[in-house]
């Protein structure tokens, strides 16, 4: 027999298919010692199945409503309000009716009760449905709770939810919708708890925002709350507001919006007291649900009663730490030009790769500072790498180090290594394009033998291989020739910038000094692509074919046009080099362009249309002449200087200098993503044999286990747990909702910094100047790079760009990206190729919109949005 109704003791939180997310989270908060919760029942979502196959016309407007496009507003709106005036029109059925009054019976009848929509997908640790469905407070008798019942479960159809649902991915047909029916309160005031402070993230501050009467009076916006900050047991901000509205019930059901009186306008809703008394409860609650919670209250007769508690979904997510000390993270994917999340098997890959200890969270890494910031020596030496690359990520370590007693200062260690950045700086080299050259046959070299070794390797031999592997990767990555070389075009950068703005007030000279500087694998990428578009333009039959393709096999097809063999071949060559390269390079799991070519493929349509042949040599040619001209421009004026011999002869061994080894720059993380494309390959192999031996449901699976569980796996040939990598598979969908910050502290404060700047007109967008120039022209806000479609002239604005943008950089006037610093790859690339550029511009993808003219000043570091 089926179940319709539920008391709330009779329900935990285990039974959220059977009563929805609210009536789930209610009942096992009526099981909490000490937590008021409101006494009533639960209409299950069985009662709601039984509704909808009342009307079989709903599964075909359900099949629409799957189908229609998430942004034709106008077709949502007008399906889902004939879905819900199709269940509003059904008439409950006998048995059904008589099961919830029944338990009306039992609770009182004439009583007054809230009636709340409860849905399968709602309150949940991913998704919270926050305000998508209905409740009605204050409804009385039998005949009106069964109308707002039907209307509850029409509910699950509101416009918002059916909007909500469709952006978060979810099936309406997979969501159904209980009814939690509770006797109504009458608080003196209400309000919300949020256990951790939803704006910074702080889980150590609780915030409490309140008002008298009814929650629905904040909740609607109509008055502004009282909000009480508290920390560890008492008040340590408060802002009491005017609050001339609130919300009360009427003796004959319903609610209705009242004047407050004027003398109590700017009392205060609550005492500092029952604040405190008020987190004390909610503390509780997040013990037993183990995570932050928003929760509704109301205060009653001098006690608290709660009528929900949800999890806060937006809260970055902490590290594993281990202790209970204070601790500093720093953003990994903010250094690496990848924001994104990351798959557990990139996480654990990166990790085991890395030349830093690292933790994760949120699908991020992040590097725990904290011990760098420890001591005199080690913070100034970190702090002035810090800042040189992203005055960002100082700025908000800056307003960490500001309290305190966060991290305090320890004395410097004795006489030996103080572990600080500068003091592990590397000792300088010759300037010789000779070690650049040993450097990259070294690199090759270790590549071949990998590639040649691998091939035999499979089952646990293979992982034991990779485990060895992954030590010769440290190796190459640490080799101290490497690090100097680095170091070397990074300082000459640095020196040429500091002494010829001081000495001839020049702004960022390094970046015309360092245009075309020889030996730039990524910029060389770019203009390879050039060379391919050489090879296609001739022959239309290809450039036709090539803006149909809408698959990656299109390179086999190619040879059966005029000129198409030419063309593969091109592009074959391509990705013989730099086949191993994409969007999110650090991921292993990310799709390589050798997997997916056709991601190319747009990059090459905008060349063979903007460019003419010969453009790759003459811009490279182009830019060596800058750089000559500059060259030769500085020393001139040096030299007319006091002491102007020295000086012209100090920079223009600089200047030798920063262009014998900038280039370099580039190369390891070239060469770290051609190894980890081969551990790629020999990984995706062994999963074929998993799936085909059913250990696996498919061999993308791995991407959802860590490296030692994959290794495990294999060894025992037990077969993965598919709940597992669902599981693993909807938190990384989850993840994508967060936005990681520069900074992250071990109490959940997540820091981003701010430019502390007056120097730019109104209105401009700030960010860090990292390529000289000003230019003027469209731009194309392209968060993919398959989809770009860019004209000559375009000003490129995305979030981040990694190497494998720099092919459409070749194309553009300018750069503008939400995240970056100064040696920061798309940084290195824009000054190679000349392009004006700012990086580090907060939400410059929201606040600019495609189309708009701007004009970016790269030398001073703004961006204006022109009419």
């Amino acid at each position: 027999m089926e179940q319709y109704v539920l008391d709330l003791q009779e329900i935990d939180e285990t039974q959220l298919t059977v009563v929805g997310g609210k009536g789930a989270h209610l009942g096992a908060l009526s099981r909490i010692a000490g937590i008021g919760v409101p006494d009533g029942f639960c209409v299950t979502t069985e009662a709601f199945r039984r509704i909808v196959t009342q009307a079989p016309s709903i599964e075909e407007l359900l099949d629409r409503l799957s189908r229609s496009n998430p942004d034709d507003r106008e077709a949502i709106r007008t399906l889902s309000a004939h879905i819900r005036r199709t269940i509003e029109g059904i008439t409950v059925p006998d048995d059904l009716a008589a099961a919830i009054t029944g338990a009306l019976t039992r609770h009182g009848e004439q009583t007054a009760y809230a009636v709340r929509s409860s849905a399968t997908a709602e309150d949940l640790p991913t998704a919270s449905f926050a305000g998508q469905q209905d409740t009605y407070l204050n409804v009385i008798g039998p005949a009106a709770i069964l109308r707002h019942v039907s209307r509850c479960w029409a509910s699950l159809f509101t416009e918002r939810a059916v909007t909500y649902r469709q952006r978060n991915g979810i099936d309406h047909r997979t969501v159904h919708m209980a009814v939690v029916v509770q006797r109504m309160v009458f608080p003196h005031a209400a309000g919300i708890l949020f256990t951790a402070d939803p704006v910074t993230g702080n889980r150590k501050v609780a915030t409490v925002d309140a008002g008298f009467g009814l929650g629905e009076a904040l909740v609607s916006g109509l008055v502004n709350p009282d909000v009480f900050k508290v920390r560890d047991g008492e008040v340590v901000a408060k802002t009491i507001a005017a609050k001339q509205r609130a919300v009360h019930a009427l003796p004959t059901g319903g609610t209705q919006e009242t004047a407050v009186d004027a003398q109590r306008q700017e009392q205060p809703s609550l005492t500092d007291a029952q604040a405190v008394r008020l987190v004390h409860l909610g503390r509780r609650i997040e013990a037993h649900f183990g995570r932050p919670q928003d929760i509704e209250w109301c205060f009653v007769d001098d006690g608290f009663q709660i009528v929900q508690s949800r999890p806060i979904t937006t809260l970055f997510p902490l590290p594993e730490s281990g202790d209970q000390d204070h601790h500093v993270y720093v953003s990994v994917g903010h250094q690496q030009m990848m924001t994104d999340p990351m798959k557990p098997l990139g996480l654990s890959m990166w990790k085991l790769t890395a030349m830093a200890p690292m933790t994760e969270a949120g699908g991020r890494l992040f590097v725990d500072a904290t011990r760098a910031l420890a001591t005199p020596a080690s913070r100034a030496g970190l702090m002035d790498l810090v800042g040189r690359g992203d005055p960002l990520t100082r700025d908000a370590l800056e307003t960490v180090l500001d309290r305190d007693d966060f991290v305090p200062l320890l004395p410097d260690p004795g006489p030996g290594p103080s572990g600080s950045p500068a003091d592990r700086a590397p000792a300088p080299i010759e300037t010789d394009p000779a070690i650049v050259t040993r450097l990259i046959e070294r690199s090759q070299a270790s590549l071949a033998a990998l590639r040649r070794d691998i091939g035999t390797k499979t089952g646990p031999a293979l992982f034991d291989f990779l485990l060895e592997a992954f030590e010769e990767h440290k190796r190459v990555l640490s080799d101290p020739l490497s690090l100097q070389a680095i170091m070397a075009g990074m300082e000459a950068t640095w020196w040429l910038n500091d002494n010829l703005h001081e000495w001839l007030g020049e702004k960022n000279a390094a970046d015309t000094l360092t245009l075309s500087a020889p030996g730039n694998v990524t910029s060389e990428m770019g203009l390879a692509l050039l060379d391919v578009a050489d090879v296609i333009r001739p022959h239309p039959e290809v450039v036709a074919f090539l803006q149909d393709v809408e698959d990656d096999g299109f390179l086999d097809e190619l040879a059966k046009l005029a000129g198409g063999i030419e063309a593969r071949d091109a592009i074959e060559t391509y990705l013989d080099r730099y086949g191993m390269r994409c969007a999110g390079e650090i991921d292993i799991t990310r799709p390589r362009w050798r997997e997916r070519p056709g991601t190319l493929v747009p990059a090459i349509l905008d060349n063979v249309r903007n460019f003419a042949p010969g453009a790759a040599r003459r811009r490279f040619e182009q830019g060596r002449q800058e750089a000559w001209k500059k060259e030769q421009d500085v020393l001139t004026r040096l030299r007319a200087l006091p002491e102007g011999e020295s000086k012209a002869d100090e920079t223009k061994r600089m200047i030798d200098r920063v262009r014998t080894f900038i280039g370099y720059r580039e190369y390891p993380k070239y060469g770290i993503v051609s190894r980890y494309f081969v551990y790629k390959e020999a990984l995706l192999e062994e999963a074929g044999r998993l799936a085909r031996a059913g250990v696996l449901r498919e061999k993308e699976d791995i991407y959802y286990l860590t490296f030692q569980e994959l290794h495990d796996v294999v060894r025992s040939s037990n077969p993965v747990d598919d709940q597992l990598i669902r599981q693993r598979k909807d938190a990384f969908q989850s993840y994508h909702a967060l936005t990681p910050p520069r900074v992250l502290t071990s109490d959940g404060e997540t820091l981003n910094g701010a430019y502390r700047r007056d120097d730019v007109p109104d209105g401009a967008l700030v960010g860090l100047p990292v390529s000289g120039g000003t230019i003027e022209g469209r731009a194309r806000v392209v968060l993919d790079m398959a989809q770009a479609d860019l004209e000559a002239g375009d000003i490129l604005v995305t979030a981040y760009t990694d190497p494998s943008w720099s092919p459409l950089f070749v194309g553009i006037a300018g750069l503008v990206t939400e995240v970056g610093g100064l040696m920061t790859h798309g940084a290195v690339i824009a000054r190679e190729y000349g392009l004006p550029a700012v990086v580090g511009v907060d939400q410059a993808t929201r606040l600019i919109r495609d189309g708009q003219r701007i004009r970016v000043h790269g030398t001073d570091g703004y961006i204006e949005i022109l009419p």
